[in-house]
């Protein structure tokens, strides 16, 4: 019961994470496809820092339905085997025990409550000295760990086109 309480509540956890990316474009041309990139995720331009060359978006995250399913089902689960065992410890308790799977639905409306959230991811452009013709751009990208993934698929997409 005590990791399924850890896990319930590491679902709602916030995990951001810094990331360096290194490109072959220039600084204005990058930030354009990138602008587009988090414009395409539903992330909206929040602020601009010209004179640390940062920009920061947001972007609402919305919470899976699939997740708030499972973790209901988790604690349905969790919540029954207590209710057996405490029966069996307990059996002049009666049927009461049997009734703390009726609290399982909390487990995904807790998770509904608190995953729903305003996300932010900040990118911060550095020209990087030129390596023969081609100019070169750092990128740090601070963001949740799951942008981040999605940001490196598109990392190849992003630096080719």
């Amino acid at each position: 019961m005590v990791g399924l309480l850890f896990f319930i509540r590491a679902s709602v956890k916030e995990r951001t994470q810094q990331v360096k990316l290194t490109l072959a474009e220039p600084e204005a041309v990058l930030l354009k496809k990138l602008k587009e990139y988090f414009e395409q995720r539903a992330y909206q331009v929040a602020g601009v820092n010209a004179e640390e060359n940062q920009i920061s978006f947001q972007g609402f995250v919305r919470p899976s339905w699939l997740l708030a399913v499972f973790l209901t089902l988790l604690a349905a689960t969790g919540l029954l085997c207590l209710s057996l065992v405490l029966s069996l410890l307990y059996p002049k308790g009666g049927n009461f025990f049997l009734a703390l799977p009726l609290l399982a639905p909390g487990a995904g409306v807790f998770y509904w409550q608190k995953a729903g959230r305003l996300e932010e991811v900040l990118l911060k452009l550095e020209a990087l000295p030129p390596q023969g013709e081609k100019a070169q751009s750092q990128i740090t990208v601070t963001a949740h760990r799951d942008e981040l993934l999605q940001l490196e698929k598109a990392f190849k997409k992003i630096g080719s086109t």
